[in-house]
This record gives structure tokens, sequence and C-alpha cells, in this order.
């Protein structure tokens, strides 16, 4: 297959590109057995320079196509959803269908993987429309920035503007448009609210209007 397209690729997307197995082209297994099943990934292309590597807890810029394993074919394509703009993720924090939260970690700027996830790590035995129950599916992933996420204590400090060891959504937000025009991305005002009420309805778990060190710290002593 290398230097041909993917077989499995039967349809396409406007916009999309038609990627192809690099030289070189690795893949390997992520074990997930506690979450039942393993994700496959395979690594398209590389940069030569590869950093920073995305880590959980990381903002990610990228653009992702979903595909059906079965029979190839699309039922995704970020290229034509929401005006065409990559998508900013946070990684690991439910943000994305587990088998996406566990493909794209150790990903750098400038990386395209294919990420072959089993159904019980995407959209399960119920599915999602158009994806039907206990579906396999395959996304093509490109990575286009990586940056340190709201979810490191080193975030939350640059976010707790008043210092009284919890976030509000005002602080939140600002620290996002921060962080998006760094990469040179700003967005309108409507994308953060819906940024941070899906933060908030996720993370506040008490429903106070404010997230604690505590609600904060998915990592535990990991990030402290």
């Amino acid at each position: 297959m290398h230097g041909g397209v993917m077989m499995w690729r039967l349809v396409s997307c406007a916009f999309c590109l038609i990627v192809s197995l690099q030289p070189g082209s690795w893949s390997c297994w992520a074990a997930a057995e506690e979450l039942g099943g393993e994700v496959k990934i395979e690594v398209l292309f590389k940069p030569v320079q590869c950093a920073p590597k995305s880590k959980k807890g990381d903002l990610m810029n990228v653009h992702y196509d979903g595909f059906l394993a079965k029979d190839g074919s699309q039922f995704y394509c970020s290229r034509t959803a929401k005006d065409g703009h990559p998508q900013w993720v946070v990684l690991g924090i439910g943000q994305m269908i587990k088998g996406l939260d566990i493909g794209m970690v150790d990903m750098c700027p400038g990386e395209r993987r294919k990420i072959t996830i089993p159904p019980a790590l995407a959209f399960g035995e119920a599915g999602k429309e158009p994806v039907p129950p206990n579906a396999t599916v395959i996304f093509e992933v490109e990575a286009f920035s990586v940056s340190r996420g709201p979810r490191s204590m080193e975030a939350f400090g640059s976010m707790d503007l008043d210092n009284d060891k919890s976030l509000t959504k005002d602080e939140v937000k600002e620290y996002l448009k921060v962080e998006y025009k760094k990469e040179g991305k700003p967005r309108e005002e409507t994308f953060f609210d819906k940024v941070v009420e899906d933060i908030f309805r996720k993370n506040d778990n008490d429903k106070n209007g404010q997230i604690s060190v505590t609600e904060y710290n998915i990592y535990k002593h990991d990030e402290l």
C-alpha cells in the first residue's frame, strides 16, 4: 500500500485531501482493554521536527474525517462542517469519542494519522446517526497545532485571575480567546460560548457555576 491511495477510502468530501501512505509509515496498537477494545494508530505523515507532542489536557487544532470500516463510506468531514474551519478540541476530557482521545495522543503539528476505533470506543451498541450500531469507524486526523490546554494546572493558574482557586465561565472564556489568538485562529464569540458551556456541563459537578481545583484536576497528583 505504500505510495498508493488507501483502498478503504471509497468516497471523499469537498476540499478533503486524498492522503496516501508515506514511505516509512508505521502503525501501533494502543491498548484500551479496560474500555472494551483497542485503537489502531497508523501514522501517515510525521514531520522531521515533531514537537510539541500532544498529551491529555492539551488544546489541539485539527481536521478529521470519519469513515465506516465496513464499506469505507464517509459519515463526517470537518472540512465541510462548521464553515470548513479546523476543529479546536481539548484532548482527554471526553469532548470527543474515547477512541480519538486515545488515538490522538503524542501527535505533533503537521502530523497525519489514520485511527481505527472499535465500537466500544466509538459510538457503541446504539450508534449515532448516520453511524449504525456496533460499527468500527476510521478517522483520518491532521493536526495543525498543539498547545497547553485548559486542563493543566499551569493553565489553571493563568485562568484563575482572582486567585480564589476556582474558575468562572468568564475566566475560562478569556483564557481560550488568548490561546486561540496565539495560534492565529480567532473565532466568533458564539464559538467560545459553546466551548465554555461544554466544559462546564462536563466538569462543574456541583453545578454552582464554578470549576474548583478538585473538579478541574482530572489527572490528580500527576498534574499537581
